[in-house]
């Protein structure tokens, strides 16, 4: 029995030493991909039915597409495509989008299997 502990100490001991190294972590992203990364979630996305919650001034039209390419790819999304629309007015300068219209539709001869198109108008909402 005493063998066993000892064997069962020296065995945590020896994997214990393999994870106190000094290691490193090196990775291909860079701060500025991750701030556009999550650069779309600060901006609101108002329907076109709604007002915006604050008083806003329009910037520019912008637009955000999904486009299925290849036939193994997930189809089209409206989630993608406002997104990107989200991403468009951030890109403009915006803190918000007031949606116009999303539009879905097949073009095999366009590039895109299925492609979905939202397009709306970036606009600067002032702080609370």
């Amino acid at each position: 029995m005493k063998v066993i502990s000892t064997l069962t100490c020296m065995l945590t001991g020896t994997l214990l030493a393999g994870c106190a190294g000094d290691y490193s972590f090196n990775s291909n992203l860079s701060s500025k991909a991750v701030e556009d990364y999550f650069k779309a979630g600060d901006v609101l996305l108002v329907d076109k039915n709604m007002a915006p919650p604050r008083p806003f001034n329009p910037l520019a039209m912008v637009d955000g597409e999904s486009c299925q390419v290849y036939a193994d790819e997930p189809p089209a999304s409206m989630a993608e495509a406002r997104t990107k629309l989200r991403l468009a007015a951030a890109n403009a300068g915006g803190n918000g989008v007031m949606l116009n219209n999303c539009v879905e539709y097949h073009d095999p001869e366009g590039g895109c299997l299925t492609r979905v198109l939202c397009i709306g108008r970036a606009i600067i909402m002032e702080d609370e």
